[in-house]
């Protein structure tokens, strides 16, 4: 366990999160009252300290009376990184960001017209950020905005449904998810309530326009043919979906997939579905506790390509139990012959809530493995395919302290994700466990969320409409 003495000056959990990206096996702890500390952060007068018990490391740095909050906390975190760094012997890739966003920075100095070398510039010097990633956050940004621009976000909006069934819980997940098996008779009865917040955004919103559609999960394809069906029916009945930019619905498991559904999902006019393995070695998907192979992969996405669909994502994880460079370049293979649309590469985080969390212990904490060379194998997979970068966010405890990186090839990038990225566009969210976010006048976002517990979300669903109604009323101050 990592202790660290603070004296209250309010950076908690961003030194929290910058000592765990140096220590990710070990429980880290920040507090004013901590006894036998391995690091003490002190702020006193103009000044920042930080040391190390053992006197290893002390490095010190200056603040004025009018330094902004926001620079005193790079202060802080350049300050953190280079004791640590030195302390460890380590630099990690990201240099001292810790946040989810990061192609927001150069998307905001975009914006403000910096040209390219002082974006690089700012990436590395502010936050020490390597060249690389820097390159990389700089590239997407200017994908992204270039796929943004012509989209009018001040108007427009997108709506996210939630379906929180599954065939069963993965190792590493913590979205919420239910046993479909649990609600099978009470199916209808969900997809009602999504029918009845459909009703009242689709009316409260009528002067808006809707860009996009998402239904995620869970597992939506864990539902019936006829149930998936009445779910896209209630849709169609409050929403053009003729008029969508894009109309995404999660296939996920490859267990979960036929051809009915997939024909339902056409005939709905669904543009973009995921058919997604996270590996393709059958001893790693028998670990983490999907109930399908690496045939199943294959066989999903042929029957998904027989039945028209031309924009498909596959999802793959990086740093599963067991799992190094030969098991991440067969994965890699397979996709490649596959040829997906787009290909999204997570680097495993270990979530609170997850059976993984629960579960880990240093011998399976040894067996996640991610470095710069398994990264290296995806990336150069994808370009293999024609597929480029295209969004990228970032998770706490992530194995490696690496990033989940979006490839598409040219108009098949998923609008969606980078919206819901960058945060310039509203997003109402449907379904139990989902969150709605909707921006304020001074574009900070701000959010409202449905209950996770499906019983409870479908007992109260006019508190969930409620809760939207309030929010609505509130997004213009």
């Amino acid at each position: 366990m990592i202790k660290v003495l603070i004296n209250g000056q309010g950076f908690e959990y961003d030194i929290h999160s910058l000592v765990k990206a140096f220590y990710p096996g070990e429980d880290v702890i920040v507090s004013e009252d901590i006894k036998d500390p391995k690091f003490t952060v002190f702020f006193s007068g103009n000044q920042f300290a930080f040391t190390s018990a053992d006197g290893g490391i002390f490095k010190s740095a200056d603040v004025t009376n009018d330094t902004i909050r926001s620079e005193v906390k790079n202060i802080l975190k350049r300050l953190l990184y280079n004791g640590l760094s030195e302390y460890t012997g380590k630099t990690l890739k990201w240099g001292d960001l810790t946040g989810i966003r990061p192609t927001k920075i150069p998307m905001k100095l975009l914006n403000e017209g910096k040209n390219d070398n002082e974006i690089l510039s700012y990436m590395k010097d502010t936050y020490l950020v390597s060249d690389e990633k820097a390159e990389l956050s700089l590239d997407i940004a200017k994908r992204e905005k270039r796929i943004l621009d012509p989209i009018d976000t001040q108007k427009g909006y997108s709506i996210y449904i939630g379906i929180p069934f599954c065939p069963s819980t993965c190792l590493y997940c913590s979205f919420t998810s239910n046993p479909i098996s649990k609600y099978k008779d009470r199916i209808d009865e969900y997809i009602a309530c999504i029918g009845k917040e459909l009703a009242f955004v689709t009316s409260a919103r009528k002067d808006k326009k809707i860009d996009t559609v998402y239904i995620g999960g869970g597992t939506p394809t864990s539902l019936s043919a006829d149930k998936l069906e009445s779910l896209l029916a209630a849709v169609d009945r409050y929403i053009d979906v003729n008029a969508l930019l894009e109309y995404t619905v999660e296939a996920g498991r490859p267990d979960s997939i036929d051809e009915d559904k997939l024909n339902v999902m056409k005939d709905h006019k669904v543009t973009r579905i995921s058919v997604n393995p996270q590996t393709m070695n059958d001893k790693t998907l028998k670990l983490i506790g999907r109930a399908h192979t690496s045939d199943d992969v294959i066989r999903a996405f042929g029957l998904a390509r027989k039945a028209g669909f031309d924009n498909i994502n596959t999802d793959i994880i990086l740093g599963l139990p067991g799992e190094g460079e030969a098991e991440v370049r067969h994965t890699i293979d397979e996709i490649v012959k596959l040829s997906p649309d787009s290909l999204t590469v997570h680097s495993l985080a270990v979530k609170r809530g997850s059976r993984l969390h629960e579960a880990l212990d240093e011998k399976l904490f040894n067996m996640l493995n991610n470095s710069a060379d398994i990264m290296d194998i995806a990336a150069s997979g994808a370009e293999l395919l024609g597929l480029r970068p295209y969004y990228l966010y970032r998770q706490k405890n992530m194995v490696g302290n690496f990033e989940n990186t979006g490839y598409a090839r040219e108009g098949k990038y998923g609008i969606y994700n980078i919206l819901i990225m960058e945060e310039i566009e509203p997003i109402i969210a449907l379904g139990a466990g989902s969150v709605s976010k909707v921006l304020k006048k001074d574009a900070k976002p701000e959010r409202c969320d449905n209950v996770k517990d499906v019983d409870l979300y479908m007992a109260d669903i006019d508190a969930m409409i409620e809760r939207k109604r309030v929010l609505f009323e509130h997004e213009n101050d």
